[in-house]
């Protein structure tokens, strides 16, 4: 959350992707860090017990969202 927080004061799109797990985390790092419109992109919970093709149809997945945040800022239509 930092380096996007650091990036996006930049002007530079990026897409902050957690797990599900981890939504509370993130929004409560954006607010502290003074960045309340960075959405985070979330995929579903868990990472670390996939095979790489699962882990492949998360990224597939998530794609449309990482791409509506780097063109709009938002990761929501």
């Amino acid at each position: 959350m930092h380096d996007a927080v650091t990036l996006e004061s930049k002007g530079l799109p990026t897409a902050v992707i957690v797990t599900s797990e981890f939504t509370l985390e993130a929004v409560t790092q954006r607010d502290a860090l003074g960045m309340t419109g960075l959405d985070a992109v979330v995929i579903q919970h868990p990472l670390s017990s996939l095979t790489a093709a699962e882990i492949g149809e998360r990224i597939a997945s998530a794609v449309p969202q990482i791409e509506r945040a780097w063109l709009t800022g938002k990761t929501i239509a």
